[in-house]
């Protein structure tokens, strides 16, 4: 629910300073047009201060109900019976304070409609102000709402990236672990402590944890070194990171790509392959470049890039709202993936 316009006590201090003012900018009103100071001074305290109740009523019943979109016609309504109510209470009220001052008596007979229609101007312009008021205090909670809807909707999916990505690096080194035990039972060992590293560094880290290149580079290693398990001599790589250690990006972002880089440069074919992993710093981005080899013969790099891309496409996205972060480029042999972080300001 919109919090009161009266609701912080700043407000409240205008408030009262406002009433106060014109309490007596109208006293000095009635004292020129003849009325004594003592008698001008409780015209203006007894008028006022319903009046301000008035406001403070009109400022309350808006914050409960408020009138359909189109519907002021009803407020307007509202605000005439009141200012007429109140005009009567304070003639009432004068009388019995003052029935022997017979000119002053007149005076208020005669200027009772100038009141009614200061007290419907009064109460007009304060309903008009706490309807705009309530307005924009619901459209900022629509959008708070709507951002956090969005917020829970992106992290949900960028959770479920990641789970669907765990998996299929899971299966894959288990099948490799599984395949050594007979023949090689010490690379096994050393493959399954790789892998239990691994995955507890994992399970530390969130979809958008921002972690330094330094960071993301040591975790990426613990993926190589398991993946140079699998592929023994045939699987080379190279890491070239300049000066830009402590640029930040999310967490876990390279695995894939490097994991698409393996799966083109690898597969089909039985000879040493290179990875080759470089940063650096452009502006204020931060850009990695992944390349691999691969035989245009037996891959299609330019027809699909597989999960790993389209995951981190998808990501990149996500965090970033733009589909520019990610590019890929084919010549001869070698296939190059570039993405490009923006650097948290």
């Amino acid at each position: 629910m919109a919090i009161s316009p009266l609701g912080t006590f700043k407000n409240k201090i205008i408030f009262a300073a406002a009433w106060l003012a014109w309490s007596l900018m109208q006293v000095k009103l009635l004292q020129d047009w003849g009325l004594p100071g003592r008698i001008a001074t409780m015209d203006s305290l007894v008028s006022n201060l319903l009046l301000a109740a008035m406001t403070v009523l009109i400022i309350n019943n808006l914050k409960y109900y408020r009138p359909k979109k189109g519907k002021y016609i009803y407020l307007i309504i509202v605000c005439g019976v009141k200012a007429w109510l109140l005009t009567a209470i304070v003639k009432y009220a004068m009388i019995n304070i003052y029935p022997d001052q017979k000119e002053y008596l007149q005076f208020l007979d005669r200027f009772m409609p100038i009141r009614f229609y200061i007290a419907l101007l009064i109460t007009l312009i304060v309903a008009l102000i706490s309807e705009l008021f309530y307005t924009l205090e619901e459209q900022k909670e629509s959008e708070h709402r709507k951002t956090d809807a969005e917020k829970l909707a992106r992290e949900a999916e960028l959770y479920k990236l990641r789970q669907q990505l765990q998996p299929h690096f899971l299966f894959n080194s288990l099948n490799s672990i599984s395949a050594l035990i007979t023949i090689q039972p010490a690379q096994a060992r050393k493959m399954i402590q790789q892998l239990s590293d691994f995955l507890r560094g994992t399970l530390k880290k969130e979809d958008n944890q921002w972690i330094s290149l330094e960071d993301e580079l040591q975790h990426l290693q613990l993926y190589l070194d398991i993946e140079k398990v699998r592929f023994g001599h045939r699987l080379n790589t190279t890491l070239h990171s300049e000066t830009c250690d402590k640029l930040q990006l999310p967490s876990m972002l390279l695995q894939p790509l490097v994991e698409n880089a393996i799966k083109f440069g690898l597969y089909d074919t039985t000879d040493t392959v290179t990875i080759s992993i470089a940063a650096t710093q452009e502006n204020n981005y931060l850009v990695i470049t992944i390349q691999n080899p691969f035989d245009p013969e037996t891959s299609s790099p330019k027809h699909g890039t597989g999960f790993g891309l389209s995951s981190v496409q998808r990501r990149l996205y996500l965090l970033f709202a733009r589909n520019d972060l990610l590019n890929t480029r084919h010549t001869d042999n070698l296939f190059t993936t570039v993405i490009k972080i923006p650097q948290p300001s």
